[in-house]
């Protein structure tokens, strides 16, 4: 029988130290450059150097990454695809990680099956090939044969992958820690709940019985789709350490000669991947959240006489998986159906519901904003829409000073990696088809949503009506209360200023408690001078002086 419990994980205190110096290495070059020098020297000097220091930064992470394998290898792979927040130096540098994980040696990947299974591995496999397959993060899969001579793959975990997982969640806790006090982050992000989304993820992949479920789940939800092949799990086979499944190798998607000469339509796939993640977020609400090109085949069918190879796209790895939260579910079918529509009213309504917005977000100035993107872009192609967005950068920093600066959105944790998987998606269906047009690939499934969310019958024209019963109800209530509210002189007006008004005012305001920090820099600095000359080198000397350039950057870390 299959060895029913894990080892307990303990920290590796090396290999912590190792990594938590890596961050504080990034942090303190940001401090120096991005804080102290860029307001000592100017932005000019600071960002001619800024590609190159960054993409040093990003190098030294990725040598660290591919020499120590684990979390730090699931966390490159993730900020590789942040180009929203992130240096295209450093996405670049980090996205070949995929592929440079080293392999575990066939002695060390039998001892983990044998310890399992508490068996030789001849008593399990007929069968089992030396070279893996595949070597991602915390498992690796080799080809195989079961005793009854079926073919099988067999996905298994690293040696002592726990220990490392843990570990390597603790540093990246400690660099979360030191990240939540920089005030713009800790507005923005929830950072605690996010480090506990991520490491809950990544627990999660390290329990096999678990994503034989999610398999089974994928299967079920495309049970009726011949354009998709979910594999067989042999879950009474698995264990929690390794998993075997059918072998559903075929033609990598990244693999475009291949699908060349196989005759299948690269633009065919690139649309029918893009809708089959539609189907994911918005009808199964259960998302493949780690679609990268080692997780995704193309499966030639039967060639028909004259037309392109059929074919159908093959999913594995059901590790990492995300589930809509119940709470989001509606607001992002409104959030398709207004893009669909071009109606940026929804699209902005959509976000606030979703809790994308942070509180005392200026819907209005928003709703413009969507609209004015709409208007410019609607119906170009990804590679239309990226070349549009490079000439007019300049001319949109400018118009859109406000909301750059501001950045009024935030990140829902339980959003995290639905939001990863469809970064990633979009770059794989551009790089299939460089003319991949999102707006057509959408439309169509936004009709067919608008049609269903139309036809609900007499339930849903019941609750129009209940809501317009309501609102006819509650008028007379509102009316009384603002009269009264006028007749006793309580009636208020709320506006709000213009953009550019509370810029200025925010800039004087900034400039204000810089310029009391740096007085009283000065003052501390001078009496660590007095005191030096007075009494020499000593303790009251060095604490004046520690507390002077204390003081000293926080006003410039102020906002």
């Amino acid at each position: 029988m299959p060895h029913p419990t894990a080892p307990k994980a303990t920290i590796q205190r090396a290999r912590y130290r190792r990594v938590v110096r890596y961050f504080a290495g990034v942090f303190l070059h940001f401090i120096v450059w991005e804080i102290l020098l860029r307001h000592l020297l100017g932005r000019g000097v600071v960002e001619r150097s800024f590609a190159l220091r960054w993409q040093r930064i990003a190098r030294r992470y990725r040598a660290l990454a591919t020499e120590l394998g684990g979390v730090l290898i699931k966390l490159g792979q993730f900020l590789s695809v942040r180009v929203d927040v992130l240096p295209t130096v450093v996405t670049s540098e980090l996205s070949g990680l995929q592929d440079e994980v080293p392999a575990e040696s066939l002695a060390d990947i039998q001892a983990v099956i044998e310890a399992e299974y508490g068996r030789p591995l001849h008593h399990i496999f007929s069968w089992f090939s030396p070279d893996p397959e595949a070597a991602a993060s915390l498992a690796q899969v080799h080809r195989a044969q079961l005793l009854t001579r079926q073919e099988v793959v067999v996905k298994v975990q690293r040696p002592q992958i726990e220990s490392v997982v843990e570990t390597d969640l603790r540093a990246i806790q400690t660099a979360t820690r030191w990240l939540k006090r920089y005030r713009p982050v800790r507005r923005r992000v929830d950072l605690d709940l996010l480090f506990d989304e991520f490491s809950r993820t990544t627990r999660n992949e390290l329990d096999f019985i678990a994503e034989s479920r999610h398999a089974e789940r994928f299967a079920s939800d495309f049970a009726g789709d011949a354009g998709v092949r979910i594999p067989q799990v042999y879950r009474e086979l698995s264990t929690r350490r390794v998993l075997i499944m059918e072998n559903v190798a075929s033609i990598k998607i990244t693999d475009f000669e291949a699908m060349a000469q196989s005759g299948i339509d690269r633009k065919e796939v690139a649309r029918r991947l893009f809708d089959t993640y539609l189907k994911q977020v918005f009808i199964h609400n259960f998302v493949h959240a780690d679609p990268h090109p080692g997780n995704l085949f193309v499966e030639p069918l039967s060639p028909a006489s004259d037309r392109p190879t059929p074919f159908r796209l093959v999913f594995v790895d059901f590790g990492m998986v995300a589930t809509i939260p119940e709470r989001v579910r509606r607001h992002l079918r409104d959030y398709l159906l207004g893009f669909a529509a071009r109606d940026a009213g929804r699209m902005v309504r959509a976000y606030q519901g979703a809790g994308v917005l942070l509180p005392g977000a200026d819907l209005a100035r928003l709703e413009q904003v969507e609209a004015e993107i709409l208007e410019r872009y609607a119906g170009l192609t990804l590679r239309q829409v990226q070349q549009r967005a490079m000439s007019e950068w300049q001319s949109l920093a400018r118009e859109y000073r406000d909301i750059l600066y501001e950045m009024p959105f935030q990140l829902p944790t339980d959003l995290l990696f639905v939001g990863r998987a469809i970064a990633i998606l979009f770059g794989m269906a551009t790089t299939l088809d460089p003319d991949f047009d999102p707006w057509q690939a959408i439309e169509p499934f936004a009709r067919q949503m608008a049609a269903e969310e139309a036809g609900l019958g007499w339930r849903g024209l019941l609750d129009e009506l209940e809501k317009a019963i309501r609102l006819i109800f509650s008028l007379p209530v509102r009316v009384d209360r603002v009269l009264s509210q006028a007749a006793a002189g309580e009636l208020t007006v709320r506006s709000s200023w213009p953009p550019e008004a509370m810029h200025a005012l925010h800039r004087i305001e900034t400039a204000i408690h810089r310029l009391t920090g740096m007085i009283l820099f000065a003052t501390l600095g001078l009496a660590a001078v007095a005191v030096y000359i007075t009494q020499g080198a000593g303790v009251v000397t060095y604490v004046l002086s520690a507390i002077a350039v204390l003081v000293l950057l926080i006003s410039l870390i102020r906002r």
